[in-house]
């Protein structure tokens, strides 16, 4: 299922179209399903309950060695299948774990997106991934030189918080507005002010 409806990709689009007109620096805006499949906890949690199975039939039945291992196998392949679905695996992993390998996702976009190759050093990047329920700004060299610390933490947090509510593409264009007003500021359009990046939204599935 899409993130977001053909319009609503098309306005958030032309909202960064929109900003990156009034400045030097360039705005790219990518939205993650997930940051990662978190496969490996379906079976590390069944591997932990299943080692303390055997200790009560052991000690508290007279089953044989054989059905022990049977009830702790049978237990462990119950676990993984329930634990499987992606939201029951993510709803599992601590919070600080999702927040790192979402970070990760944002880092590595920063580099894949080649928010690091404009001339200037001025790319932004506004990421947000949906089942870590995380969103995060990164900024290239020239523009946290020049934008005060904590700037991007307001933006984030109302960007959060809209999302929150439901409203993933006005939480977007807001978020893209106020980011492009401290660019405008700070990195005012050039003569020639050519457009490095692609505006489009760009949707991770």
């Amino acid at each position: 299922m899409s993130l977001f409806s053909a319009e609503e990709e098309q306005r958030v689009s032309e909202a960064i179209s929109q900003a990156e007109r009034k400045t030097a620096g360039e705005i790219v805006v990518v939205v993650a399903a997930r940051s990662d499949t978190y496969l490996y906890v379906p079976p590390l949690i069944a591997a932990l309950v299943s080692l303390f199975v055997p200790w009560p039939l052991i000690f508290f039945s007279s089953l044989h060695t054989e059905t022990v291992y049977l009830v702790q196998l049978a237990v462990f392949l119950v676990l993984t299948v329930l634990i499987l679905p992606m939201p029951v695996r993510t709803a599992l992993v601590p919070p600080q774990v999702k927040h790192e390998h979402a970070h990760r996702r944002a880092l590595e976009q920063f580099l894949v997106q080649n928010l690091h190759t404009t001339g200037g050093h001025t790319g932004v990047l506004i990421f947000v991934s949906v089942a870590e329920r995380h969103a995060e700004i990164l900024a290239d060299a020239a523009i946290d030189a020049r934008v005060p610390v904590g700037t991007w933490d307001t933006i984030v947090s109302e960007l959060a918080r809209s999302i929150g509510k439901g409203q993933p593409a006005e939480a977007l264009i807001t978020a893209i507005a106020a980011v492009g007003t401290h660019l405008a500021e700070a990195f005012p359009p050039e003569t020639r002010n050519p457009n490095e990046l692609p505006d489009h939204l760009i949707v991770l599935q």
